[in-house]
């Protein structure tokens, strides 16, 4: 996607998947005064190892300053993303969450998720690579499941994500099912007119409400 973001000519991809800070875009949401809801760096991670914590304070001085929107932060740094906020303040409308595609790198980053007292905790398995088993719910507030998409994309197994539906209904956990992903529920490549968010028959897009200041 940043290729060919980059080879569109489009602002900000110049460098393509490289890092590349742009402070200039900060202000943006501070000249939207309707509320709305901001995934901070949809296209990178906000805890990558290259980017200073100097930087990271920026964005929660605009965050802090636009108290009408609600920001959410998913990180695969969930080590660095708790080092930080044990250590600076974290705005009521920030929403963080950690990538849990599988039991061995994401499923621990939820220990790191949990200390923190973040006014929404979800954690985002998609791609879900495997069955996560019974899986600790413990402090989440929102779960979000989805399948990989791409040429390379692996399947994802219908009962992987019931697993996790289940899990959410016990636990009262809001659950997002997002994508199928480029393979469906019966193994086979998506077409265009294949509707790749049905799971059990129906759409599944529960989620917290967004942050309203007093």
């Amino acid at each position: 996607m940043a290729k060919r973001l980059k080879a569109m000519g489009v602002s900000g991809y110049k460098n393509g998947f490289r890092l590349t800070l742009l402070p200039e875009r900060l202000e943006q949401p501070l000249r939207r005064k309707q509320p709305t809801v901001y995934f901070v760096n949809s296209m990178s991670d906000l805890f990558h190892e290259e980017i200073p914590d100097s930087f990271i304070l920026q964005v929660l001085a605009v965050i802090q300053l636009a108290p009408q929107h609600t920001f959410q932060i998913l990180t695969k740094r969930a080590g660095r993303m708790a080092e930080f906020f044990l250590k600076n303040h974290l705005p009521r409308n920030v929403w963080l969450g950690v990538t849990v595609e599988n039991r061995a790198h994401g499923v621990p980053r939820l220990d790191a998720l949990r200390q923190l007292p973040a006014a929404v905790r979800f954690f985002s398995a998609e791609p879900l690579l495997e069955d996560l088993g019974e899986i600790d719910l413990t402090g989440m507030d929102w779960v979000i499941v989805g399948g990989e998409s791409g040429p390379s994309a692996r399947p994802m197994k219908a009962e992987w994500v019931l697993n996790i539906k289940r899990l959410c209904y016990e636990r009262e956990v809001a659950f997002f099912f997002k994508q199928w992903g480029t393979w469906s529920v019966d193994g086979m490549k998506l077409g265009k007119k294949r509707n790749g968010r049905m799971l059990d028959g129906r759409i599944w897009d529960a989620a917290p409400r967004p942050y309203i200041p007093a």
